[in-house]
């Protein structure tokens, strides 16, 4: 464990294997990206994402702002999905999954790609026409892209 936090998860007997918690990623659909601003304060954005090849991807405003005016280069960040979840009222307790990746956050150098992946991901049956959107909208969004370098998975099912 060369980055991210330097602990062991204390609920073992919970915790994914690489290849579950990856699944959660896949299917998930939105999560709460976390940085620290240039203030010194803790950001906790949700976002809708796309995840390929050990990466995150997401899009946002490219109007000035809290996340666009902290990220100039590379920024470490923590990322956070919950996956299905499941109220337990008689035991007082839930059944869930979630994963907590940590990484590395820049803008994107390949805006269109990384908003093609968002576009496969929610509107694969309108994959030309998002193309055509995505293209019209370069000026108007930022691209994150978030290399993920530690990543930890949980359940209870």
């Amino acid at each position: 464990m060369e980055q991210g936090i330097k602990r062991e998860m204390r609920r073992k007997d919970r915790q994914l294997l690489p290849e579950e918690a990856e699944t959660v990623l896949l299917a998930g659909k939105y999560g709460v990206l976390s940085i620290i601003c240039e203030d010194g304060y803790p950001y906790g954005l949700p976002l809708s994402y796309a995840y390929d090849d050990g990466k995150l991807y997401f899009h946002h405003t490219a109007e000035p702002g809290l996340l666009n005016d902290s990220v100039s280069g590379e920024v470490r960040a923590c990322f956070t999905v919950v996956g299905n979840t499941e109220l337990l009222p008689e035991k007082f307790s839930t059944k869930y999954e979630s994963v907590i990746a940590f990484g590395k956050l820049k803008k994107s150098e390949d805006k269109l790609g990384a908003l093609m992946r968002l576009v496969r991901k929610f509107s694969p049956d309108f994959e030309e026409k998002g193309r055509r959107y995505a293209a019209s909208s370069l000026d108007e969004v930022a691209v994150y892209e978030f290399e993920i370098e530690q990543m930890t998975g949980k359940a209870r099912r």
